[in-house]
Formats: C-alpha cells, sequence, structure tokens
C-alpha cells in the first residue's frame, strides 16, 4: 500500500484517519460542479484512510452476496487483501450507503434479506436514515438493505472516489432488445461514471454486439486483455463470460495491469466522466468450450421465450437452465473468473497507486493539538468530504496521531505484539496438610505481588534486539488500542527509546480495539501457573497494504514475526518480507498460536503451502518444545508432510532408522524419545533453522547445512552431522544438529516474562549484524538469565551484552 506523506494532510484530517468505523455520518460533498450539498454516504475508516492516501482500493459489489448463487466461499476480500490492495464492499445497510461492509454487516444484509440496489433505488433506500427509520415502511423489501448492482456500486464507488472495480460479468443487451427494450442499467452507468470495471466481458446469452455498439454509443471505453495472446496481436475477441471467445472483436487491447491502470489514470487527467470496462477472460482452464456454451445459450434462450420468462424474469431462469444444460460447470466457472477478476482489478489499483504516489510512504506516531472536531480532505475522487466522527473530540488536547514515517532502513524489523503485562506472583501460604505452600489455591482469593509492565511478544524481541544493537536499527511495528492502557505503551516504548512510527493506534470505533493485555500468574519459584491473553486486536484487524508499506519502507535485513496474528496477516507478513528480500524468523508464542503457520488449505482458498528449502517462506524459528509438538502436529494434519517438495528436501537428508542412535548422543534419551529431534528435521524443509528452547536443558539447534558448508568438513563439528546428502539434490549438503547446554542454572528467579523472546531478540539482532547462529546462541541464553532476574520483560542489562554480541558475530565471519 502506498501511504502519502500524512503531513500534507491538515493535522485535525489526520485525526480523523485513526477514528474507524464510525456510526453513518452525514457528509458535505462538493461536486465538480461546485456546489455543496448533504451526503449519506458512510465509508468506513479501512477505506477512508486508504482513499486519503491514494492507497489502492478496489470496490465490490454487494449483490454477489445477497443475490447471487455462488455460495459464501468466494473470499473477494482476501482475494484483494493478498493482491496488496484494501477491499470495500458496496451496498446500502438499513438504509445508509455504505462503502466498505464489514462481514458482520454483509451477513446481516442476506439474513434479513435485501433488495437489489441499482442507481435508480439508491435515494430510495437512503430515505430511511432521514426519516429516522426503515425504507420498508415505504414499501421496500429488507428492512432498508440494498445490495448493489454494478450501476448501483458504480455510482457509491464514484462518490466514495474509488477508481477500479472487480466483479463477475456485466449486464447488456438483450437478445431483441432493439425491440423490447431491455437493457441493462450497466450500461447507461458506464457512460456516465468514471469508474473502471474489470469483468469478464457480459452475461454469454446477452447480445454481446449490440451491447459494445451501446457503449460505444455511451461513450464507455472497452478494451480486453491480452491475457495470453501473440505478442502484437492486434484483433482479440471480445470475451463471453463462460467463455473465452465470443467470434466478436474487442474495440480496443491491454497488455498488463500497468498499461491499464495508465489508461485510467489518463482518463482522470483528461476530466473525461465516462467509465470504462476492461474485459478479463476467464482463465483458460476453467473456460467451457465457445461452441458447447452457445449451444446450451441458445436452447436456455429460445425456452425462456417460448415460457414467456421476460423483464427481471428472464436472467434467473436462462441462468438456471445454462447450469442444468452444463451440468453445474456453468457455475465452477463463474466462481473462478469473479475470483480472476478481483484479483486483476486488485493489481490494477496497486499500479494505479504506484503511478500516484510512487514509493510507499506509512504513517507513523507524533504528538499534535487538535482544535476542532470536523474534518476536511480531498477524496480521491475530487469531492471534498467534511467528517462529523461521533466521538467527541476536544479543543486543544495533546492527541496521538500519525505520522510520516522515517525512510531509513532498520536491520530488524518486528511485527508482533505489544502489551500491558500484569505478573501476580503469589506470595505463599500455609498448604492444606501444614506447611508452605508453593502453588496458589483455586476458587479464592490469594497474597501476590503484582507488577505491571509493558511486553508482549512483539515488544519483548523488539527491546531485546534494540537493547543490543546500534540506535535506530531495530523498528517495531504493532497496533494499541486509544486508551489508557495504549497510552501507557506508547509512552514506555518512547522512554525505551523504540522506533514507535510503525505502530498503529486505533480508535474506539473498531470493535475489539483494547490495547492487549497479559496477565501472568506465578507461584512461589515464580514458574507460570496460569496466563491469561487479551490480544483480540491483532487477530481482529488486519491491514495487509500498511503492513506491506511497513516492510517496504524499512528495508528490513530481518522480519520477525509472532504468532499473534491471524493465519491471513501471518502469510501476509511473511510475503512481504520474501517480496522486499528480507529473511523472515517466526516466534510461535504458544502451542495454540503456533499452529497459525501451518494452516488448513481449504478446497478455492488462497492459503497456499509454505515454500521449501532453499525458497523457504521462513528461514528460522525459535519454538519450546511444546510449541514445536504443535507446529508439527499442525503440519501433518494439514498435508505439509504429504507435499511432494517437502518428501524431496526430506529425502535428500539421507536419515535413516539408525540415526535414533545418533539423536541420543546428540541430545539425550528424553529428548530423542520426546521425539524433539526427528519433530525437528520433520520440519526443517519449511524451517531450514530450529532453535528449541528446552529451559534449564539449554536450546537445540537443528538446521540444514548447504552443499558448500564448510561444517560438512569441519572435523570440530563431525559428531553434530546427523546426516550428508545421499542422493543428487542441488542444495542439500546434509543435517546439522547441536545441544547448547544452558550457560547458568539461576536459583533466583524473579520471573519468567519474556525469557523466551530475549532470545529471540538477541538472536536476530545478530544474525541481522551478520553473525551466525551457532555463534549466537550462548549469547543468547545469557541475555535471558538476565531476563530472568528482573521483574520487567527484559532486562535492561541486556544492553551489557552488546560488546559480547559483537565480538561473536565477529568470530563467525
Amino acid at each position: 500500500m502506498t501511504i502519502r506523506t500524512l503531513s500534507r494532510i491538515p493535522a485535525v484530517t489526520r485525526k480523523s484517519l485513526l477514528l474507524p468505523r464510525l456510526r453513518p455520518r452525514h457528509f458535505t460533498t462538493h461536486g465538480p460542479n461546485g456546489f455543496s450539498s448533504p451526503s449519506l454516504l458512510k465509508i468506513s475508516p479501512e477505506v477512508s484512510a486508504a482513499l486519503a492516501s491514494n492507497g489502492p482500493v478496489v470496490a465490490l459489489e454487494s449483490t454477489i452476496y445477497t443475490h447471487g448463487a455462488l455460495g459464501s466461499d468466494l473470499d473477494l476480500e482476501s482475494i484483494v487483501r493478498q493482491h496488496g490492495a484494501v477491499p470495500a464492499v458496496c451496498g446500502i445497510l438499513a438504509g445508509v450507503p455504505t462503502v466498505g461492509l464489514a462481514p458482520d454487516e454483509i451477513e446481516r444484509m442476506v439474513r434479513e434479506g435485501a433488495r437489489k440496489a441499482s442507481r435508480r433505488d439508491l435515494a430510495f433506500l437512503a430515505a430511511a436514515s432521514m426519516l429516522g427509520g426503515s425504507s420498508s415502511s415505504n414499501g421496500s423489501s429488507g428492512g432498508g438493505h440494498g445490495g448493489t448492482t454494478i450501476s448501483g456500486t458504480m455510482v457509491l464507488a464514484r462518490l466514495a472516489g474509488i477508481r477500479v472495480f472487480g466483479t463477475g460479468g456485466l449486464g447488456g443487451v438483450h437478445r431483441g432488445g432493439e425491440s423490447s427494450m431491455d437493457v441493462s442499467a450497466d450500461l447507461t452507468e458506464l457512460g456516465r461514471t468514471r469508474v473502471a470495471v474489470v469483468s469478464s466481458g457480459c452475461k454469454g446469452f446477452l447480445d454481446i454486439p449490440r451491447t459494445l455498439e451501446f457503449l460505444e454509443t455511451q461513450g464507455a471505453f472497452v478494451a480486453t486483455f491480452s491475457d495470453g495472446r501473440k505478442e502484437g496481436q492486434s484483433v482479440v475477441d471480445f470475451p463471453a463470460f463462460w467463455a473465452r471467445e465470443s467470434g466478436t472483436p474487442s474495440p480496443a487491447v491491454v497488455r498488463d495491469e500497468r498499461e491499464a491502470a495508465a489508461i485510467i489514470l489518463a482518463q482522470e487527467r483528461l476530466g473525461v466522466e465516462s467509465g470504462l470496462l476492461f474485459a478479463n477472460p476467464i482463465p483458460e482452464e476453467a473456460a467451457i468450450p465457445r461452441k458447447e456454451m452457445e449451444a446450451a445459450i441458445d436452447l436456455a434462450v429460445r425456452e425462456a421465450d417460448e415460457k414467456g420468462f421476460t423483464g427481471n424474469a428472464n436472467t434467473p431462469y436462462v441462468l438456471k437452465r445454462i447450469r442444468e444444460l452444463t451440468e453445474g460447470r456453468s457455475v465452477s466457472a463463474n466462481k473462478t473468473l469473479v475470483q480472476a477478476n478481483v484479483a486483476r482489478a486488485a493489481k490494477i489499483a496497486v499500479e494505479l497507486a504506484k503511478m500516484m504516489d510512487g514509493a510507499p510512504v506509512t504513517p507513523g506516531t507524533v504528538t499534535t493539538t487538535v482544535t476542532t472536531k470536523t474534518t476536511s480532505y480531498s477524496g480521491m475522487g475530487g469531492a471534498s468530504v467534511t467528517l462529523s466522527p461521533t466521538v467527541e473530540v476536544q479543543s486543544n488536547v495533546k492527541t496521538e496521531v500519525q505520522k510520516e514515517q522515517s525512510h531509513y532502513p532498520v536491520n530488524v524489523l518486528v511485527a508482533g505484539s505489544v502489551a500491558l503485562d500484569l505478573n501476580c506472583d503469589y506470595t505463599g501460604g500455609v498448604a492444606p496438610g501444614g506447611g508452605m505452600a508453593v502453588s496458589p489455591a483455586l476458587h479464592t482469593s490469594n497474597p501476590a505481588t503484582i507488577n505491571q509492565s509493558v511486553g508482549g511478544v512483539g515488544h519483548n524481541i523488539a527491546l531485546a534486539a534494540h537493547r543490543v544493537s546500534e540506535e535506530g536499527k531495530v523498528r517495531l511495528c504493532s497496533m494499541v488500542g486509544d486508551d489508557i492502557a495504549g497510552s501507557t505503551v506508547l509512552s514506555a516504548l518512547q522512554s525505551a527509546g523504540l522506533d514507535t512510527s510503525c505502530i498503529r493506534q486505533l480508535g474506539h470505533e473498531y470493535p475489539s480495539t483494547r490495547t492487549a493485555q497479559y496477565v501472568a500468574v506465578n507461584d512461589a519459584h515464580k514458574n507460570l501457573v496460569l496466563a491469561m491473553a487479551d490480544m483480540a486486536i491483532f487477530s481482529t484487524h488486519s491491514f495487509p497494504t500498511y503492513w506491506n508499506s511497513a516492510v517496504a519502507a524499512a528495508k528490513p535485513k530481518w522480519l520477525v514475526v509472532d504468532a499473534n496474528w491471524s493465519e491471513a496477516d501471518i502469510q501476509t507478513w511473511i510475503d512481504a518480507g520474501r517480496k522486499h528480500g528480507a529473511k523472515v524468523a517466526f516466534e510461535p508464542v504458544s502451542a495454540a498460536k503456533s499452529q497459525r503457520l501451518f494452516p488448513a488449505v481449504k478446497r478455492h482458498s488462497h492459503t497456499k503451502l509454505l515454500d521449501v528449502y532453499p525458497y523457504a517462506s521462513v528461514d528460522l524459528c525459535t519454538p519450546n518444545q511444546f510449541e514445536l509438538l504443535a507446529m508439527y502436529e499442525a503440519a501433518k494434519r494439514n498435508g505439509y508432510l504429504d507435499n511432494h517438495c517437502w518428501f524431496e528436501v526430506l529425502d535428500a537428508f539421507g536419515i535413516t532408522r539408525g540415526a535414533r542412535a545418533q539423536f541420543v548422543d546428540i541430545t539425550s534419551p528424553e529428548m530423542t524419545d520426546a521425539g524433539i529431534p526427528v519433530q525437528s528435521v520433520n520440519l526443517l524443509p519449511y524451517i531450514p533453522t530450529i532453535v528449541t528452547k528446552l529451559g534449564a536443558n539449554g536450546a537445540l539447534l537443528t538446521t540444514i547445512l548447504a552443499k558448500d558448508d564448510p561444517r560438512l568438513r569441519d572435523p570440530d563439528h563431525a559428531r553434530y552431522i546427523v546426516s550428508r546428502c545421499v542422493n543428487d539434490h542441488r542444495h542439500v549438503g546434509g543435517v546439522y544438529m547441536r545441544l547448547f547446554p544452558a550457560v547458568e542454572r539461576v536459583k533466583d528467579v524473579v520471573s519468567v516474562n519474556g525469557v523466551g523472546d530475549t532470545v529471540m531478540g538477541v538472536l536476530v539482532a545478530g544474525l541481522a549484524m551478520g553473525g551466525k547462529v551457532e555463534s549466537l546462541i550462548d549469547v543468547a541464553q545469557r541475555a535471558a538469565v538476565l531476563t530472568l532476574r528482573c521483574k520487567e520483560a527484559v532486562s535492561e542489562e541486556v544492553g551489557s551484552l552488546k560488546g559480547e554480541l559483537r565480538r561473536a558475530v565477529e568470530e563467525s565471519r
């Protein structure tokens, strides 16, 4: 996502971008003719922020949900996000024209019923919000809900300032339309509303030549993506929805998304207000042959005429018969083409954002003075919008808002949680049988010492890395709420000298925007008994274009991703890291959350298997033995250990049944029986370096050695070589496994919180400096000992290891 420097936007406007999910609000819109009029449009905060910064946004229609027959598993919003843009589902919710409908709002529309809403229906349905009630009182169905068609979506998208709209098939001129005048409103909308529509042409049973003639008369630009045709081929058929060819040449041809984006931008700068249609042929593997499709269509249309299905009844009948005649293939083809169109629309939006803004810029955090509670900004569509948020902003109050992010690169970018931690240490009592109780009693109050500190896995890793790194070489990307806990966290981060420019502060209007909090209950020996974590802010909210731009701006050598994010966001972070050349480390957080790295891959979903060595998506992971087991079981359960690419790497290891003796020799019989070496080896193709944290037993390093790794020939490392490549695999040289004993037995433990995170932070800081993992583990363990002896999540004394880490790096080179 490309986010324009926020200093160019008035300070109060910048505050408004941090007040998402407002209630329906009244705008004042200044149209192209200069007049002002009240508007009832509601734009979601995420979409508003993207529009205000010229970020990539893709409009989506809501009729595909409210009146479609394609099911609820299209994942269109996810597809948009995965391609780097922000989805904006348009519709009328309880009389409120809305751009950026949330999933629960769409579900409500489907559940309560909605009428189809074209341009003509928008004002009728929106009148409900002016009358203070539902439009149903005026005779409409659906309680004031409207699923917008292509026409209705174009109007709302244009009002909001969205340039690109992805959909399935366009309406058009029906066969015999020259007599019946049955012409879709989609065509006239393209003649007067400047929005680029990406579709697979018009429905195949329509009169395609007359549809194109009508669009020419309306002044709408029409082009078809060449999509694999021969380079320089000037004549390309306009697609026929289910079929790639229609027999009718397309008025124009475009090569790729960048060319489409240039046309959209040129149309805007010329001030031409008509729309643009980019026809995207259905993917070849899903297409139905043209002749077969034409036969089914001709029969369905003929039957509809004979049975008197005209007007609004015609299309549903024809579609139903086509589905029957093609034995359901038309439905699966429809799904595929819709998803392909939405993906292409997102790519166009991203290219357009690049053209408008250039290099990505991401917001950060500063303190500014808010002097009014009414804000204005000029939207992408040229409309000046005045926002009146329902959350009152006091005059002359200092408020944290986002600012332009510093553009200097960093060694380490940590994408993870930050939380307010409460550590409850049981101070002891009398046990039921007499003597001193070690653990707190259940179902009653217990005496304890309670300490508050700033924690969160991402924060702890970043702070540890920061304390052993040069100033300004570590950045944390996270989220907090606009609450007391959030203010406390931000203040603590700044006091610690951490870069907070990538900390997003979400307003109260988002659901579940409480700053994350973690409560740990420890026994009298400071061992964890129970922990409770409220991390909903990370699993509920997703800003993938922001995440991508944060990585692009930081250009980190290492990106650390913790498992508090949702499965989709973890994948987004990993993809962003690989895209921008960073090494990726994954911190599992807990046994339950660690499994998010290996989610179930559902059919038709866009979740993908991780890449394997030597192109592994993740380079390093630091689980404890319980997290390691959970990851292994998730990978096995969800098919990652049945993958052919995985097997090729594992087979190259050449590990045989006799390896157990080596595992025992390197680790111990207990660790081997627990399956730790085997689990590590099985995950190596996906995570080539695994450092398993074993508490008092130290840390186990398991890693793949490349063909040219000098350790394969070094006698000092011979006992750690578990196996050597036995086939002609181009990259695998062998497997290296080494147990590093604990550097110290700590008896005076103050808190175990943050110990594992400290290990990861110091490790990744050393790796970013050019060190080798086996040279850094003991330094990381010494940092963990310092954290064990303090009440804070990361000991301040970790900074005393800076020189030792530097020496370890130099010695390993």
